[in-house]
């Protein structure tokens, strides 16, 4: 058994095999592309100023493009600058007369509490109604109701003859804003028997 050496001659061509092959490939190659491809007069100065305009009003549209753009930006920036601001002016203005009421009630002279108390009726009449207005709602549950924790929150379990967990008073209501929780109702649960 007796190997051959490789002939390094005749695996790889030399480099300058190399250079005469692909500089008779790119000779081909390029005059290919000049028989499929007219080469345009470049030297043409009504072209060059041609070409010129179009690249100006390319780049003028450009900036207005981006000019409107940062426009659109920054009024919408305003915009919801104002909206954060002035979120609130439609609960205000439906809480206006109830103070109103409350400085007339303040600036008269009470003889008899009846109808200080009839005032203060009216009064928290036009305070629900502002809050109805606003989406502002009231959780008050009513005794004997079943102990919600997401509406509700326990101060203290006391024993009652009702049902386990449910409410035997409520110390505080508290509200809704749509269907948020601002505060939960302050309540008192009964323990189980």
């Amino acid at each position: 058994m007796t190997q051959e050496k490789p002939d390094p001659q005749k695996n790889n061509p030399q480099p300058e095999d190399t250079s005469t092959v692909q500089a008779d490939a790119h000779t081909t190659s390029a005059a290919d592309d000049t028989a499929s491809a007219p080469i345009p007069n470049m030297g043409s100065e009504a072209e060059i100023a041609d070409l010129n305009q179009k690249l100006s009003e390319m780049q003028d549209n450009f900036l207005r493009a981006k000019a409107e753009g940062e426009n659109i930006r920054r009024r919408a920036a305003e915009d919801i600058a104002k909206a954060h601001k002035f979120a609130i002016e439609n609960f205000a203005e439906h809480l206006i007369p109830v103070a109103d009421s409350l400085h007339a009630a303040l600036a008269t002279e009470a003889v008899d509490a009846k109808g200080f108390k009839e005032g203060l009726d009216i009064t928290l009449k036009q305070l629900s109604s502002a809050f109805e207005k606003g989406r502002l709602g009231e959780i008050n549950p009513a005794l004997g109701d079943k102990f919600d924790p997401h509406l509700h929150q326990a101060i203290a379990m006391v024993p009652a003859d009702q049902d386990a967990n449910t409410v035997v008073s409520v110390l505080q209501r508290g509200y809704l804003l749509a269907d948020r929780i601002l505060r939960p109702a302050l309540v008192t649960v009964s323990q189980a028997k």
